[in-house]
């Protein structure tokens, strides 16, 4: 398995994406991300197959970066955030005494945070979760914005220590979405500004703003 590494200063970074509708020209002058599938399940089996394989290599990346699109019915639409807190939206035991989100015997809190940060770009919590979220269904949900991934890169990161930011840009929410149209519209609006970001993060990594 060949998995792209992208330089930045001193340090390797490891992209990670959900789906090639979200990977545009912008982001495809700048890296090559590894492209997990959809929800959860795949991010979680994608993730941790690839840093499997680099760490069989000795060759593990200094920062792995998850970015793409996310759902808001509070955010403004086509901005980028960076998440600063992920949560697990579909994990409940409460049945059997534990808070909503925390898994059980797993000893970790229903939210973990995300410490490191790009001076410059807005800040959001996350919930990740293997629904799309619409409509009156971000009532359910407390963290400003939506995803179905970042959780499951967080704890494959977790697993082999290493550092996680996660970038995303708000695709849609402000409306029910009425099809996949209501998702891709303004990819390419997230494509151009998350390209930017990537630039602010290697531009900070090469001040030495952000150390790793």
């Amino acid at each position: 398995m060949s998995v792209p590494l992208r330089r930045m200063g001193d340090s390797d970074l490891l992209f990670f994406m959900a789906a090639d509708a979200e990977y545009g020209p912008e982001l495809q002058a700048r890296f090559t991300p590894v492209i997990t599938g959809v929800g959860p399940v795949e991010a979680a089996v994608a993730v941790t197959a690839t840093l499997a394989e680099l760490q069989s290599r000795s060759a593990l990346p200094d920062l792995v970066v998850s970015l793409g699109s996310a759902g808001s019915a509070r955010l403004d639409h086509c901005q980028v955030y960076q998440a600063r807190m992920v949560a697990y939206r579909d994990m409940d035991a409460a049945s059997l005494g534990f808070e909503k989100g925390v898994t059980p015997f797993l000893g970790l809190p229903a939210r973990l945070s995300l410490p490191l940060k790009i001076e410059g770009i807005p800040e959001a919590t996350l919930s990740t979760g293997g629904n799309v979220v619409s409509g009156s269904a971000y009532d359910e949900v407390s963290e400003d914005m939506v995803d179905m991934e970042s959780y499951a890169v967080l704890r494959a990161c977790q697993r082999f220590n290493l550092p996680l930011l996660v970038l995303r840009g708000i695709s849609d929410g402000v409306a029910p979405l009425e099809g996949m149209h209501s998702w891709t519209e303004y990819l390419h609006v997230l494509d151009a500004r998350l390209a930017e970001a990537t630039d602010l993060l290697a531009e900070q990594i090469g001040a030495g703003q952000i150390r790793l």
